[in-house]
């Protein structure tokens, strides 16, 4: 597994980046073609919280966790076990989606906006979406953590709204 490493806040040093990659480079044991696989990883620190965020995009699928803690080394356990258990609990729905390769690649790019005094919006995305069912909408959600997913549905041939309920249940919001 490849590492693009960036810090906000911390200078990264030889002895953190090699930590990282031990740690969370266990999951190469998971992945198939794992030498292509690049993961981005964030270190930030705001006030006494250390902040680490690792994203892996594989074939289709996003992993990605994020932890905080006081120190700068448990987070990065705590992230590594995170993944881990993703990858475990995920195990079967992720080798059907790869495996069956719907259509293209999906892909986020994040474009963050400093905030200003006028501007309220602090933070834009850019979404590419390949179109994708709700099963493997729901599968994306809870890999990538979130309470909402936006997705094109190619069976309603919709921008879909994917969210998580109070009661843990799912509710879809389907555009016209």
């Amino acid at each position: 597994m490849n590492f693009n490493f960036y810090g906000k806040n911390v200078k990264l040093t030889p002895a953190i980046k090699s930590y990282v990659e031990e740690k969370i480079g266990r999951l190469d044991k998971f992945l198939v073609d794992a030498e292509n696989i690049n993961a981005n990883v964030v270190v930030r620190i705001i006030h006494n919280e250390q902040i680490v965020e690792a994203t892996i995009p594989i074939k289709g699928v996003i992993l990605r966790a994020e932890e905080r803690h006081e120190d700068l080394y448990a987070a990065i356990d705590l992230v590594s076990e995170k993944l881990e258990r993703q990858i475990r609990k995920n195990k079967t729905r992720i080798k059907d989606k790869i495996d069956y390769e719907m259509l293209r690649s999906f892909k986020v790019a994040s474009e963050e906006t400093e905030e200003t005094e006028k501007e309220k919006i602090v933070k834009r995305k850019k979404l590419e979406m390949k179109p994708m069912d709700e099963e493997e909408a729901i599968l994306q959600m809870d890999l990538l953590g979130h309470d909402f997913f936006v997705y094109h549905d190619y069976k309603l041939d919709a921008i879909c709204v994917l969210y998580r309920r109070k009661d843990g249940d799912y509710g879809l919001i389907v555009t016209e």
